[in-house]
C-alpha cells in the first residue's frame, strides 16, 4: 500500500482540479483512490489512482474530490466514521474574507470568491470564478458551479446544485438539494426540496 501525508478520493475530472489546487500551493505527498475498477493503472495528472478505496491505508487527513454531492456526502461521511479528517482545499487565487466561516472538506476553487460572514457548509464546493457573497450561507455538500453569483445574504440548502453561471439575487433562500438551471436568474424564494428550476427568470 501507498503511503502518503495526504489523501484524495476520486480520479476524475474534478480530482484533477483538486490536484492541482493542492499542489499549487504547497508540496505534499499525496495518495489518489478510487473505487472505480475502470481507474486501476491509471493516473490523475501525475498521480498513480489507487483501486479500490482501501480504509485501513488511508492517512489521517484528506479530501473527496468528487462531484456528486450525494457520492461525496457519502464518502466523506464514511472517512469521518473512520477517525480521520477531511482537508478543506483552496486555491491561491480564491479569495476568501477573514470573516467568512468554512467548514472541513470544502473546495474553493481558483478565482472563486467568498465574502465576509458567509458560511460554508462541510464537503461543498465553491467552483471556479463563483462569487458567494457577504452573510450567504451555503449548506453542507452542495455544489456552486463556475461563475455562480450568490447575492450577499442568500441562503442555499444541504446538497443543492447551483448551475454555471447561474444569478440567485439577495436575500433568497433556496430549499435543500434543489437545482438550478445552468444560466438562470433566481428572482424568488425556492421553498419547496428537490426543485429544479431553469430559465430568466427562473421557473
Amino acid at each position: 500500500m501507498p503511503t502518503s501525508d495526504f489523501f484524495l478520493i476520486g480520479g476524475g475530472g474534478h480530482a484533477k482540479v483538486v490536484l492541482a489546487a493542492w499542489e499549487c500551493r504547497e508540496s505534499v505527498n499525496i495518495s489518489v483512490w478510487d473505487d472505480d475498477l475502470d481507474l486501476e493503472g491509471k493516473f490523475c495528472l501525475d498521480l498513480a489512482i489507487n483501486v479500490p478505496v482501501a480504509f485501513d491505508a488511508l492517512p489521517p487527513l484528506g479530501h473527496v474530490a468528487i462531484g456528486s454531492n450525494a457520492v461525496r456526502r457519502r464518502l466523506a461521511t464514511a472517512i469521518v466514521d473512520s477517525g480521520r479528517a477531511l482537508q478543506t482545499v483552496r486555491h491561491p487565487t480564491a479569495s476568501v474574507a477573514c470573516y467568512a466561516k468554512v467548514a472541513d472538506g470544502v473546495f474553493v476553487a481558483a478565482n472563486a470568491v467568498i465574502g465576509p460572514e458567509a458560511k460554508i457548509g462541510r464537503g461543498t464546493i465553491i467552483n471556479h470564478g463563483a462569487i458567494v457573497d457577504h452573510d450567504c450561507q451555503v449548506g453542507a455538500f452542495a455544489h456552486i458551479a463556475p461563475n455562480v453569483a450568490l447575492g450577499g445574504g442568500v441562503t442555499i440548502g444541504e446538497g443543492c446544485l447551483i448551475g454555471a453561471g447561474a444569478v440567485i439575487l439577495p436575500g433568497l433562500t433556496i430549499a435543500d438539494q434543489s437545482v438550478i438551471g445552468a444560466g438562470a436568474v433566481v428572482t424568488t424564494d425556492v421553498n419547496i426540496k428537490g426543485t429544479t428550476v431553469k430559465g430568466i427568470p427562473a421557473r
